[in-house]
């Protein structure tokens, strides 16, 4: 009898199990794949709205370097008086991480308030890291909140997610990359597994009237995403007993920036003098998908199509994945790209550190090849591009937190800063160049790469090569979530 109703109970489980996974493969895989994207008031004028011919008062700062990035997250900081609003997709335990964590909170200690807001999926403060979230929440000076958490009952909430990275202090600087927080992304020389990747810092030079520059639209797009639905604060925070736990964290928060002040003393208290940094610009935009679930309309994508479509010299991309599809290239008028050179920097096989959407890539990359596109491919192997960079004409240029992929286009929250500056898109071009250059093939029409004076193609494991395979398999009808 007892056996009986365990079977009974087992096949029940197993009828709701089975009944929940087809509910959320439907709800949260098939039906983003029908959804028709979202259409808002919002408007995508032609690339001259991105141009000036007067002189802004805006400037930016272009961080190309690893360790100095990291640096300049930490000088932002500690040279905050009045606040810090703080958007990421994903942290990574280790120094970085450490630094930035230690020094959010002695920020929040001298009085300065800060505002984190991070992907409610892949903000990776769990486990040991989870006394960080009860530190920050117990600090009165700081407040945290999660965009779209899990939630196990609404499947399709689970792939709009949070990949703005976006740093603002005192409304006075702002910092926009692709750079998450961990110590692949901050790496000095020499680091095995580091993620190359570029951020910018916008530099408002007359606070006297800062409705006339572009920090003012990134502020009211991070105030706007703080308070929308989709971010909640996190539960069970500040009751029970989790104090103790983020009065322990805090704590040990506080001693661990006192030894990495000592322990890397070079690392803090810098000198940087920003306004000499930085280049002049025309004029800075700022551009972001809207916030919606299933589909949104791809505003960033077609800000981009409309720039390329404007352009006639020359369009330079790099983005670490490169998947156009169907959907996407519906948004770009292929017969109003009239530039004589398009070229694409972008991760080899042996160089990327996501198979998954290489698998994607390679089913697309001889037919981009055969479209009349260049393709350069990173070579690594030891290192990765992360970097997401546009450069049009030679005089403006887009870097942010946008992939060139579905993933980008149609589900998650992107940022992207416009900058029409010759100065600042020859730096951009000569970083870029150098890495297609001297580190990377050129993809042939064959699929082979065409020879090099001294780039040799690195080799790929046999296991990365037939995973990269028979993920393609699959992939190949799930594109739209790439």
């Amino acid at each position: 009898m007892a056996v009986k109703i365990s079977k009974k109970i087992a096949f029940v489980l197993f009828g709701l199990v089975s009944m929940y996974v087809i509910y959320a493969f439907i709800s949260g895989v098939l039906l983003f794949q029908f959804a028709e994207p979202n259409k808002g008031s919002h408007t995508v004028e032609d690339s001259q709205q991105f141009y000036s011919d007067e002189l802004s008062k805006d400037r930016i700062v272009l961080l190309e370097d690893r360790y100095e990035s990291g640096l300049a997250r930490i000088h932002l900081m500690e040279n905050a008086s009045d606040s810090i609003d703080v958007s990421f997709y994903t942290w990574h335990d280790g120094l970085s991480s450490d630094i930035f964590f230690s020094t959010i909170v002695d920020a929040a200690d001298r009085g300065v308030d800060v505002r984190l807001l991070m992907d409610g999926i892949f903000h990776h403060l769990r486990g040991d890291l989870k006394e960080i979230m009860y530190a920050f929440s117990y600090h009165p000076n700081i407040e945290i909140k999660f965009y779209e958490p899990f939630d196990a009952l609404r499947p399709w909430t689970w792939n709009n997610r949070l990949h703005d990275k976006l740093m603002i202090v005192d409304n006075e600087r702002a910092m926009v990359g692709g750079r998450n927080i961990g110590d692949k992304y901050f790496a000095p020389e020499g680091y095995k597994g580091a993620s190359n990747d570029r951020d910018l810092v916008v530099l408002d030079t007359d606070m006297r009237n800062n409705h006339d520059s572009v920090l003012k639209e990134m502020e009211d797009y991070f105030d706007y995403i703080w308070v929308h639905d989709f971010s909640e604060h996190p539960t069970n925070e500040r009751f029970g007993p989790n104090d103790r736990e983020a009065r322990e964290g805090l704590a040990t928060l506080r001693e661990r920036h006192q030894e990495l002040q000592e322990l890397h003393s070079d690392m803090f208290n810098q000198d940087v003098d920003w306004l000499d940094k930085s280049f002049p610009a025309n004029k800075v935009s700022f551009i972001h998908n809207p916030i919606d679930r299933l589909n949104k309309e791809p505003l960033v994508w077609k800000g981009l199509a409309s720039m390329a479509e404007g352009a006639s010299k020359s369009v330079l991309i790099q983005s670490p994945y490169v998947i156009p599809t169907e959907n996407m290239m519906e948004h770009i008028h292929l017969d109003e790209v009239t530039s004589k050179e398009v070229s694409i920097l972008t991760n080899s096989l042996s160089a990327t550190s996501n198979v998954l959407a290489y698998s994607g890539y390679s089913r697309v990359r001889e037919d981009i090849v055969d479209s009349g596109l260049e393709i350069y491919e990173f070579q690594g192997p030891s290192e990765s591009l992360h970097g997401k960079t546009f450069v049009f004409d030679d005089r403006v240029s887009a870097v942010g937190s946008f992939n060139v992929d579905p993933r980008s286009t149609f589900l998650s929250t992107e940022v992207m800063v416009v900058v029409d500056s010759e100065e600042f898109a020859e730096a951009l071009t000569n970083n870029m160049e150098d890495y297609m250059k001297h580190h990377s093939l050129k993809v042939a029409q064959d699929g082979t790469y065409k020879e090099h004076a001294y780039v040799q193609e690195e080799e790929v494991s046999l296991g990365k090569s037939g995973l990269t395979w028979g993920l393609s398999l699959v992939t190949r009808y799930f594109l739209y979530l790439i």
